[in-house]
């Protein structure tokens, strides 16, 4: 599933807003919100719901277990725990905190650093093989095949056969683009037309749906994790995974860590928008510390639990056919949609346990869905306010209307290529280069002591303890960390392949133009904002396009405190080119 991060350049006067104009989004808003032009979380189990739903996605399910048993199963925790805490917590942080204090989505809230204001538009099968010949008759007359007359083809079990032959009727290659499955496609309907549902009132109806689609994937776990352990030969399974098999020799390589870190990074959304979409419309008072902090270890925790659940009934198939684990476990979609249906399939009730597995991919689905295409629609109205706020509903159909048609792309009979090519190319080097970006914007564009400050307004001051490990990572170690990711992927870079069908020249190439496509907007803006600032000199002119908005900063009035009262554009000007300023001379250089 791909998601979307609409970037554009967004109005830097200050709004104003009628009565008429506040009535007409009255349907969004409550008597009880703080924000009455937005709108708030009903309650904070709202969005934390909304947020945990958005963060433990399919990848949680289908690659963190894989990731683990392939890196060294319990070794593996080492690596991810840091790269926890080095990457996903400080920029769950820093997004969340970010979105919370302006109020605005993602493309609205760079009027704090407008040159950035352009950032991102985000849009295998293991092939095994077998003898032909009858092993029980060979064995039984003691007999073996002469040298060189063993014959190796294809092994496609009945599931795979299934998934691809029904389920996809897949095409031998991506130059053969069939026609739309119908099934298929009434699925993908019904998925937006639930989808558009949800958000058909805001945040003020998903925020209900969560309740569902959030907590549900929880029970079915649990379920399938009791039936799981319960099994004959589900100890080897949990064994392979995470257990006494843990080879503590692969923290030697860095792939294992490159591993730890994009896992990370990805399980958390991070660079999609999706987080500073839902926390704006958060309460300005917030603890946005402690949601960042619930959030990551919940998410990570779900991971390791459903690694549990899914290794556990694989032990089980093992021990049934007699093989090792490994020739049981898949990656990507061969674990959701193969080896695990397979190893279901032969449980007792295998109707049961199969509907509530896939029932439990279908609610983890649209938990993502939901931030992500809330945070299209946010983007897009916090741009034109005045055109969209009270027009929302019938954006939020325009929105799910055009993402259907653009996704029964990949419900034709070779659309499991076309996934699988913008899966590949478009959901992993554009949203690193998002995040680092985020990250030099603010904190050393914008300054990160005046970040701080920001946040500070929010959950109250700090000492200076509590800021120097959040200092460390947004100056230092997590941009690093970031930068060694992306020119680690970009090294170790392979073309895509589905199993064993390579993909054409053609493909490859769009896939190269989809990247260049998300990314050129960056530049692209950053030399429009450089070139309408103002400044006699380009120096002046490039420290212009760095400088917030005069608007900039919290929503109401209220919680603009001095700090943001009457500011100059000039003084925050100087702001963006001092980093390491200590807050007390921050505050006495700027005035503010």
């Amino acid at each position: 599933m791909s998601g979307f991060t609409i970037s554009g350049l967004s109005q830097n006067k200050h709004q104003t807003y009628s009565s008429k104009e506040l009535a007409a989004a009255d349907e969004h808003v409550s008597k009880s919100d703080e924000n009455v032009k937005r709108g708030n979380w009903p309650t904070k189990t709202d969005y934390l719901l909304s947020v945990i739903g958005c963060a433990v996605g399919l990848g949680n399910v289908w690659r963190f277990p894989y990731l683990a048993y392939r890196n060294g199963g319990g070794a593996f925790l080492i690596p991810y725990t840091l790269m926890l805490a080095l990457v996903g917590m400080p920029m769950f942080f820093l997004e969340s905190s970010f979105g919370q204090f302006a109020s605005l989505g993602p493309v609205a809230i760079w009027k704090a650093v407008p040159m950035l204001q352009g950032p991102v538009c985000n849009l295998t099968l293991d092939d095994g093989y077998f003898e032909i010949v009858n092993t029980t008759w060979l064995q039984a007359n003691n007999e073996t095949c002469p040298n060189g007359s063993a014959i190796s083809v294809p092994h496609h079990g009945p599931s795979e056969q299934y998934w691809d032959k029904v389920v996809l009727h897949r095409t031998s290659s991506m130059d053969e683009a069939g026609g739309i499955v119908w099934y298929l496609a009434l699925c993908l309907l019904l998925a937006w037309l639930i989808v558009g549902a949800a958000l058909s009132k805001g945040i003020k109806s998903s925020g209900k749906a969560v309740y569902f689609t959030a907590t549900f994937p929880y029970v079915v776990l649990t379920i399938l994790l009791i039936r799981g352990v319960t099994l004959e030969g589900a100890g080897k399974g949990i064994e392979f995974y995470i257990g006494s098999q843990s080879d503590f020799s692969k923290l030697a390589d860095a792939e294992v860590w490159k591993d730890a870190a994009t896992q990370i990074f990805f399980s958390l959304t991070i660079g999609w928008g999706s987080l500073i979409t839902l926390s704006s419309y958060n309460k300005f008072r917030n603890n946005c510390y402690r949601d960042a902090i619930i959030v990551c270890v919940v998410n990570s925790l779900t991971s390791v639990f459903a690694g549990f659940v899914i290794f556990s009934i694989l032990g089980h198939m093992a021990h049934i056919q007699d093989k090792p684990v490994s020739e049981i476990a898949q990656s990507g979609f061969g674990l959701a949609f193969i080896a695990y249906p397979e190893a279901l399939a032969q449980l007792p009730w295998a109707p049961f346990w199969s509907i509530l597995f896939f029932f439990m991919l279908i609610t983890v689905g649209l938990s993502s869905l939901f931030a992500s295409t809330e945070s299209v629609i946010t983007a897009i109205v916090d741009v034109f306010p005045r055109v969209l706020r009270s027009r929302r509903l019938f954006l939020t159909i325009f929105v799910c209307s055009l993402f259907f048609f653009c996704g029964l792309l990949c419900v034709t009979q070779a659309g499991i290529y076309w996934l699988n090519l913008i899966d590949h190319f478009c959901t992993g080097l554009a949203t690193i280069i998002t995040a680092l970006l985020e990250l030099i914007g603010l904190s050393w564009i914008y300054g990160i002591n005046r970040f701080i400050k920001d946040i500070e307004m929010m959950i109250g001051e700090k000492n200076w303890l509590f800021w120097l490990w959040w200092r460390m990572c947004w100056i230092f170690m997590t941009p690093c960390l970031l930068a060694a990711i992306l020119f680690w992927s970009l090294a170790m870079f392979v073309l895509p392949t589905y199993g064993p069908v390579e993909y054409p020249v053609w493909a490859i190439a769009l896939g190269w133009c989809m990247i260049i496509f998300c990314i050129m907007w960056i530049p692209i803006v950053a030399v429009v904002r450089v070139v309408q600032a103002e400044g006699s000199t380009l120096w002046q002119k490039i420290t212009g396009a760095c400088s917030s908005a005069k608007d900039w900063g919290p929503c109401l009035e209220q919680h603009k405190g001095e700090r943001y009262e009457n500011k100059h554009d000039s003084a925050e000007a100087l702001n963006s080119v001092k980093l390491l300023l200590t807050p007390e001379e921050e505050e006495n250089l700027f005035d503010l």
